[in-house]
């Protein structure tokens, strides 16, 4: 999972990965984060998703994470909105209407930038890592976001052997072990969703489960 294997997802337009529409779990279990207005919500991973407009529109300001430029570029433009754009380092930020969307690699945010987040969500970073690199994944997640954060987290659980991610299968056990050092794990629903997915239908992958989290950083 080499930063080219994005790149090249995106420049193809192989992104099954994106959501056309606002994720349901989003809109059904935001308020329970019961964030204060205006407050800043960071989005690792974020692509292109219609879910930052979402919590934008909820009265917090985003600050979203992107390797990709050409993702970075079509939210704004699908948006209609023209971003200002600033080079820091070795990242490019563009802002424009309360959303700041970082363009570069996750691993190397510095930790000031997220210091003053008070709401995270996380429904397409998780699952975007194979096992063995979900760890430093974690690991970093923990690292940026500060104590008391609460954060919303969706993940897909399917048996593994059936299909070759992206999107990685991560179950309920693997958020409360690996997650659960870091942060108090409250689980919220989880949804058979295999109906609503016909790659994993055609795959014939025997189920698919849908599941929310809210994440309180320690």
């Amino acid at each position: 999972m080499e930063p080219g294997f994005w790149h090249d997802k995106w420049q193809l337009q192989q992104i099954g990965f994106h959501q056309a529409d606002i994720n349901p779990f989003l809109v059904r279990h935001w308020q329970q984060l019961n964030l204060p207005q205006g407050s800043k919500v960071f989005v690792p991973l974020c692509g292109k998703s219609l879910d930052m407009e979402f919590i934008a529109a909820q009265g917090h300001e985003v600050l979203g994470c992107e390797l990709s430029a050409l993702a970075v570029q079509q939210f704004f433009e699908t948006a209609g909105t023209e971003a200002h754009i600033e080079t820091r380092a070795e990242h490019v930020h563009h802002s424009a209407k309360g959303i700041e969307l970082v363009q570069g690699d996750f691993f190397t945010l510095p930790e000031e930038l997220v210091a003053g987040c008070e709401g995270f969500y996380d429904r397409a970073a998780l699952i975007a890592w194979p096992a063995e690199m979900r760890i430093d994944y974690a690991k970093k997640l923990a690292a940026l976001i500060p104590s008391g954060a609460r954060g919303l987290l969706v993940t897909l659980d399917y048996p593994q052997e059936a299909l070759s991610g992206p999107p990685f299968a991560v179950s309920p056990d693997w958020v409360q072990t690996h997650l659960g050092p870091w942060f108090e794990v409250t689980p919220l629903e989880c949804q058979d969703v295999l109906a609503e997915n016909p790659r994993f239908v055609k795959k014939e992958v025997p189920w698919l489960n849908e599941a929310a989290f809210l994440l309180v950083r320690k």
